[in-house]
């Protein structure tokens, strides 16, 4: 296929450009190039071309907790959402933390994945000699949830912290909060509110104190042990005083923000409640202003979804029966678009955090740039173009997104995934085109 009269962002550049993709990768890039016999022509005049979003953080719930979603139909969503390639987390239904099921799960993916995709494997607390016997290709990363959440994964013990943290061949990932803290502040709320906590207090039982203790605890231990550390999901100002800015080439400890922490601040439980409860928790206004402006300064290397669907009916409990997650993959190339738009972020700002600092962290493999010889994952955007998010627009398996009533803009037009034009004006392609992504050496 030719892509003609692009608009191409890319390696801090913008330009204009025809794209020519052979089979799976990008043949030529050029101002212009005359089409080869046999090639279709997509012509993208007036709207923008990326490297397809690279998603270092996704729960499509498969294997065991399929009634919330599945391999397929949030990769599917994904790709409708500009996201070309995802690392799915372990903590699954049996969690990820053997590498029989971390083959297993490679197994089930294979052939009915719309995007790329690597999975974690998982730490636990009684499996330290797996995790180091675990190679660089079985991975993406090893997952260390520093702090309970969805799938009751915790890691606490010190010995086995440090056993991870110091023998690891794989880059070490953390959610970082304080367990112990969020149990004192989860009684002190049944103690003054019962079973019927207001959702305005989500913030405050999963605390800032709390993020921030584990988050230090995380950053000792890969200092103490030279370990390569990526925080997943830094949602307080307080935090960024762990992490500076620069190449992330240059870092051995980096850091993420999700896009729901970026767009949603506390003054939305008044009206969403459950559906923007997550773990960590979206937290004050002041927290969002300051991680959106570390992101365009370059502290916080990666952005990325979170995307936790759960049913509407799981949502709609109380408090404490409410599950923590959001879907979000569909959505959030379109909420940094709007920050753009907003003038919070520029789209070089999007394009470094979600495709090429992914690519750079992770090694993926000729992937996260618009590069002769990569592969042509890609997205074509209108950053103009404003929607409004209905609930019969939605594509995940749960049926809902926290986003419904907003007015968006920045819309994807188009995605291509190995060269296959695999969405397009609204319409997904069936047949589904992820690979396995293979990772080479990290930067």
């Amino acid at each position: 296929m030719l892509i003609t009269n692009a608009c191409v962002i890319n390696e801090g550049k913008q330009f204009d450009a025809d794209v020519l993709i052979v089979g799976e990768r990008i043949e030529r890039i050029a101002p212009q190039i005359s089409c080869p016999a046999g090639h279709a022509v997509y012509d993208a005049k007036g709207r923008t071309l990326i490297p397809g979003m690279i998603d270092d953080q996704v729960h499509f719930r498969e294997p065991g907790l399929t009634h919330k979603g599945n391999l397929a139909t949030e990769s599917a969503a994904a790709v409708a959402g500009g996201i070309t390639s995802v690392f799915d987390m372990p903590n699954n239904n049996p969690t990820i933390t053997t590498r029989e099921r971390l083959a297993e799960k490679y197994a089930m993916a294979a052939g009915r994945m719309h995007s790329n995709y690597a999975f974690y494997f998982g730490a636990a607390n009684d499996n330290a000699e797996e995790v180091a016997r675990l190679q660089p290709d079985e991975a993406c990363a090893v997952k260390v949830f520093m702090g309970a959440s969805t799938g009751n994964m915790l890691v606490d013990d010190p010995t086995t912290l440090s056993a991870i943290f110091s023998r690891s061949k794989l880059m070490v990932v953390t959610h970082c909060e304080d367990t112990p803290m969020i149990l004192v502040n989860e009684a002190a709320a049944r103690a003054r509110w019962g079973e019927d906590v207001p959702f305005e207090q989500h913030p405050l039982i999963r605390s800032e104190a709390a993020c921030y203790a584990s988050t230090e605890l995380a950053v000792r231990l890969a200092k103490e042990h030279g370990a390569r550390l990526h925080v997943l999901h830094l949602t307080t100002a307080r935090e960024l005083a762990f992490f500076a800015a620069g190449p992330v080439k240059d870092k051995q400890i980096t850091v993420e923000a999700c896009v729901h922490h970026l767009y949603f601040d506390e003054r939305g439980y008044a009206t969403r409640g459950a559906d923007i409860k997550c773990n960590p928790a979206v937290k004050r206004a002041e927290d969002r202003v300051a991680l959106v402006a570390a992101v365009k300064a370059g502290i916080i290397d990666v952005v990325a979804t979170d995307h936790a669907p759960h049913t509407r009916e799981e949502k709609d409990r109380s408090y404490f029966k409410a599950p923590s997650g959001l879907p979000l993959v569909q959505h959030a190339l379109p909420m940094l678009l709007t920050l753009a738009a907003r003038g919070e972020l520029s789209l070089f700002d999007v394009v470094e955090r979600t495709s090429h600092n992914v690519a750079r962290l992770f090694g993926v493999q000729e992937r996260g740039f618009i590069r002769e010889g990569a592969y042509a994952d890609l997205a074509l955007i209108d950053p103009d173009q404003s929607f409004r998010v209905t609930r019969d627009s939605v594509r995940y398996h749960c049926g809902w997104s926290p986003l419904e009533g907003d007015t968006l803009t920045g819309q994807v037009e188009a995605t291509w995934v190995n060269g296959e034009k695999v969405y397009d004006g609204g319409v997904l392609q069936p047949a589904p085109k992820g690979q396995r992504l293979r990772f080479a050496s990290r930067f």
